[in-house]
């Protein structure tokens, strides 16, 4: 009996060793850079659709990438899903994401196909997003100062201590909004101008969304972000007026990696196509989510800009999302703007 117990016992040991690998695979870690509605309803949404029980990671941009990096010898995320074009980019460029062509491309808007070609398809677009700012009517009214219009405005001392923006180490968003002034007005012009609107700015976030809700909820006057952050507070019935500066402005093209090395690889690819489906990316707008999306065929949001009326610079995304001038813009705003007196 005992020697029918130890066989039953090993053939038990053995279907649970065959059965481990398809339990582990059955499951994926996700690093998510959108707001935590957006986040959560992709994950949910994907794990109810297949089955694969999904981890969720909510982070910054620029710390996703850190995160990314430190992580490359072991990494413990599969797929990391939208933030800032830029350290998407920069990842792909230090190969620290996976080639990977998806058949959804030809369906693509063709300001996603140039993120998947200038990263050698080690990522996509996954929505667009122009920057700006708000300014919180009631606040402006009663301390009786002119409505700006530019970005040249935010450094006027009539703004002092009023100007809230996120800090570019940690926030995509404001490395969006540091790349768009050097395109813009040279990087000797766009780092003597932050110099000086250095002395209106309260705070400088970690996350790119805070400053949209401080501006909504009256607690500063001026908040920079992205404008599909920035009407969401507008559409909640708060004093909020939209800027898009008159010099023109940046945008940011939200994208999509696999990370490279990636333990659960066929999960990931599949989280990637899901990702990219039409049906998908309309749901965006049900948690207040207003970019435009990539796929052609999704529905674009009555809320979400229209580029059209809006005046995009030619926004250099290869350039500005590589290693080398991240690095060096990123450091030169740490060396000489973070920490300068005000």
């Amino acid at each position: 009996m005992s020697k029918r117990i130890a066989q039953l016992a090993a053939m038990a040991a053995s279907a649970l060793m065959l059965l481990a690998p398809a339990a582990q695979a059955q499951s994926l870690s996700l690093l998510c850079n959108a707001t935590i509605d957006w986040c959560e309803l992709m994950k949910n949404k994907f794990e109810a659709e297949t089955g694969i029980k999904t981890s969720m990671t909510r982070r910054s941009s620029g710390e996703s990438y850190a995160q990314v990096r430190a992580e490359s010898a072991n990494p413990k995320i599969d797929v990391w899903w939208a933030g800032t074009g830029d350290p998407h980019l920069q990842a792909a460029g230090e190969g620290l994401t996976e080639v990977y062509k998806s058949p959804s491309l030809s369906k693509l808007q063709p300001w996603a196909n140039k993120v998947a070609e200038a990263s050698g398809n080690r990522t996509v677009g996954i929505y667009l997003g122009a920057l700006g700012y708000a300014y919180n009517d009631k606040m402006l009214a009663s301390k009786k100062l002119p409505a700006p219009k530019c970005w040249s405005d935010l450094a006027d001392a009539k703004y002092k201590d009023e100007v809230q923006m996120p800090d570019p180490n940690s926030s995509g968003t404001a490395y969006t909004m540091l790349a768009t002034l050097v395109q813009l007005m040279g990087e000797e012009k766009a780092f003597a101008f932050m110099k000086a609107m250095h002395k209106n700015v309260n705070q400088y976030t970690k996350s790119g969304v805070a400053p949209s809700q401080a501006v909504g909820r009256g607690e500063t006057l001026i908040g920079i972000s992205f404008m599909h952050d920035l009407i969401v507070p507008k559409l909640g019935g708060f004093p909020v007026t939209l800027v898009s500066p008159c010099e023109g402005t940046g945008y940011e093209i939200g994208s999509m990696s696999i990370i490279k090395g990636a333990r659960n690889m066929t999960e990931a690819k599949r989280f990637y196509e899901f990702a990219l489906r039409p049906d998908i990316q309309s749901l965006a707008p049900s948690v207040k989510a207003y970019q435009i999306p990539s796929h052609t065929e999704a529905k674009v949001s009555a809320e979400s800009i229209k580029p059209s009326e809006v005046k995009l610079i030619d926004y250099d995304q290869v350039k500005y999302g590589s290693t080398e001038v991240r690095k060096h813009l990123l450091k030169r705003w740490s060396d000489e703007i973070s920490g300068a007196p005000r």
